[in-house]
């Protein structure tokens, strides 16, 4: 979100040459010369060590999970143990708790061998890395960064009674698809160039959206995609949001057992790494409601006639329920937003269900002005060098996330560029393995604060408030974005601009084509799904030309300031299309296919059972009759009721099933094992 400073006149001179904006972000610094890296804000007396993967059987007899409920100190690594009798260490957790659905992955991707340790404070934190560094048994070592929060000092609140007296001059002449009030308003969805700001030389241009109009009458949203929202909490029971929020039905909200085993109790709509339990806050004194305006952007409820929408939000009119949202709470009030928290909230969102990772905030760009900020890492071997766990958690999101037999192989990781006027994106929205968001405002031309150039991969609407509002004024909402808010602890509505909401527009254009995609039964892997996400994006190089006039805060004590937009060109990344996008999806990928599947013995256990959906792989599957045959019985045995079939495993073995559905036979594998994970998928 963007953050407005007031800044000395000579910083205000220089306001063409640097930019007034930051994030949800910390500082860092570059590489020192003698190669042991203490970034700034780096949290005294921790240290997250990667062991190397000889050493796996060794920690493998520690208690590794917090559920053990044994606290750790030392490693059973003599020449580890000895460094941290010197350090005064008095904890050693393993980062990722223990989750018997996902263990063997965790393993495979090493995952496991990542520890956090705890030691005296007085110990410098250089000479600790360096002790560290030095022991054969450690393959990687990094600092506990501090995630740094930044208010929002030009977020609007607005209960929705504007948009009730608005709405009809707004609307005039169009129709549009659903009854929210607060639609009319969001221009970063549907655009007719009717807007009406303060300030005369402020563009609007018609279509320049991402493209819902056309979007929405082929899909809406789809409730098997989930969005984990790596934020502030978002407010679950916010009206306009409670209906798309992700629920985790085994668990009871904030239970003191974990009831579905992987690792967390009571997370029943996501969980609070900062407080590292289930509660979901949203009403602290430093609260400023981000994660749940992000939110609303991605699924807020549509054609409940009230509020906003969001962009696979559904449409409740017609009983048809939008995308979900997992809220992974990273920043909460005085509470250490840290790397190994957001590693942590990378991790279960994965290994929850999540296919796409929302992320609005990272460092500051490594071009940004060091006048006012403390520029981050300027490369990726740079940025990796640093945070190695962090390059780690987003691949892990990556690479796992989805199933080879659902809609999405993999992951999607969307991060916001950074609001610096800088020609660099920051990290790890900068990261080639990240679509990394620009912003630009109703007129095609880059937002007044947006970063540029090397890193950026695509555009989407952030509003412009410093471009639109009238030196002096309250303008209603200076072009900026409205969504779902909490103000003074309550559900309400309001406006915010910057990366940061231009980062869900795109996140939520992408959970609609996998909507679609889930519609038509089409499946893709992660790597096809964003190289037709930006073949699908329009260029708007056009309008990078000329000039644009600025109000830095839209205040009289503040001075304007020109732009020269062909210096964006080309670097502003395409700007994202829902209607390009399901249009293309339509004749892309390849037909979903039933998994295989692997089970465990069940041995009168029920629980060992495993249940899928079929209607969820046939076009109309909601529709169809099915049938289910097992080759041997004596291995495995089958039951069809209705769309749901169910597979008990009898004796370890290899067998096959035949599925027929509309005459055609669909033959599976059914592998039944002692140690089966029993999560189903081969």
């Amino acid at each position: 979100m963007k953050n407005i400073f007031l800044y000395a006149l000579l910083l205000i001179a220089m306001f063409a040459a640097s930019c007034t904006d930051s994030d949800i972000v910390g500082p860092t610094q570059q590489l020192p010369d003698e190669g042991v890296i203490v970034p700034e804000g780096s949290v005294e007396g921790e240290l997250l060590i990667k062991f190397a993967p000889e050493m796996s059987d060794i920690l493998d007899k520690l208690p590794a999970s917090r559920a053990a409920g044994v606290l750790k100190t030392r490693s059973g690594i003599p020449s580890t143990d000895a460094v941290l009798d010197i350090l005064k260490a008095y904890k050693l957790e393993r980062v990722f708790p223990v989750d018997n659905r996902t263990e063997e992955r965790t393993r495979e991707a090493n995952m496991h061998l990542w520890y956090q340790v705890s030691f005296d404070k007085n110990v410098d934190l250089k000479t600790a890395l360096e002790q560290i560094k030095s022991l054969g048994e450690v393959s990687k070592v990094q600092c506990n960064r501090k995630i740094y929060r930044i208010s929002d000092r030009k977020a609007t609140a607005a209960t929705m009674e504007f948009a009730k007296n608005l709405s009809a001059t707004r609307a005039a002449g169009y129709t549009y698809k659903f009854n929210d009030e607060g639609l009319p308003h969001q221009w970063g969805y549907v655009n007719h160039g009717d807007f009406d700001f303060e300030q005369p030389w402020a563009g609007i241009v018609a279509g320049c959206d991402v493209g819902c109009e056309e979007a929405w009458e082929k899909c809406t949203g789809d409730p098997s995609i989930i969005v984990a929202v790596i934020d502030e909490g978002v407010m679950w029971e916010h009206p306009d949001l409670q209906d798309n929020i992700w629920v985790n039905e085994a668990e009871e909200y904030t239970s003191d057992v974990d009831a579905d085993g992987n690792g967390y109790k009571g997370d029943r709509y996501g969980y609070n790494f900062a407080t590292d339990r289930a509660y979901i806050s949203t009403t602290g004194s430093l609260a400023s409601g981000h994660g749940t305006h992000v939110a609303g952007t991605i699924a807020a409820v549509n054609n409940n006639g009230i509020g906003v929408c969001g962009i696979a939000g559904g449409d409740a009119a017609a009983g048809q329920p939008g995308v979900r949202i997992m809220s992974c709470q990273l920043f909460d009030d005085e509470y250490q937003a840290t790397l190994v928290n957001e590693a942590k909230a990378m991790k279960y969102a994965a290994d929850n269900g999540a296919v796409i990772l929302q992320c609005s905030w990272g460092y500051h760009s490594p071009e940004a002005n060091p006048t006012q900020f403390i520029p981050g890492p300027s490369t990726e071997k740079e940025w990796e060098a640093i945070y190695p766990l962090e390059k780690e958690a987003i691949d892990y999101f990556i690479a796992t996330a989805g199933s080879p037999n659902g809609v999405i192989d993999g992951g999607i990781v969307v991060y916001a560029s950074g609001n610096e006027f800088a020609p660099a994106a920051s990290f790890p929205g900068a990261y080639s393995k990240c679509l990394c968001v620009t912003a630009v405002a109703a007129d095609f031309t880059p937002a007044s604060y947006t970063n540029y150039g090397p890193g950026n991969d695509i555009a989407a609407p952030g509003g412009d408030g410093d471009y639109y509002g009238a030196p002096g004024s309250e303008v209603e909402n200076g072009g900026m974005i409205l969504s779902t808010l909490v103000v003074e602890g309550k559900p309400d509505y309001g406006y915010y601009e910057g990366t940061s909401m231009a980062c869900p527009h795109v996140s939520g254009v992408v959970a609609l084509g996998l909507s679609y995609a889930a519609q038509l039964r089409r499946h893709f892997t992660a790597e096809e799904f964003v190289e037709l996400l930006m073949e699908t994006s329009s260029d708007i190089d056009s309008y990078c030309v000329g000039t644009k006039k600025v109000c830095y805060n839209h205040s009289v004590n503040h001075l304007q300031s020109t732009l020269d937009l062909a210096k964006y060109r080309g670097k502003m990344g395409k700007m994202v299309n829902a209607a390009a996008l399901l249009n293309a999806i339509e004749g892309a990928g390849r037909e979903m296919r039933l998994p295989d599947f692997y089970l465990a013995p069940a041995k009168g256990n029920a629980d060992k059972a495993q249940t899928i959906d079929l209607a969820r792989y046939f076009v109309d599957g909601e529709n169809k009759s099915y049938t289910c045959t097992v080759a041997d019985t004596s291995i495995a045995t089958a039951e069809v009721n209705a769309t749901k079939l169910t597979l008990t495993g009898v004796a370890v073995g290899i067998t096959t099933a035949t599925v027929t559905v509309d005459g055609v036979e669909h033959v599976i594998t059914i592998t039944v094992r002692n140690n089966a994970n029993n999560n189903g998928w081969m």
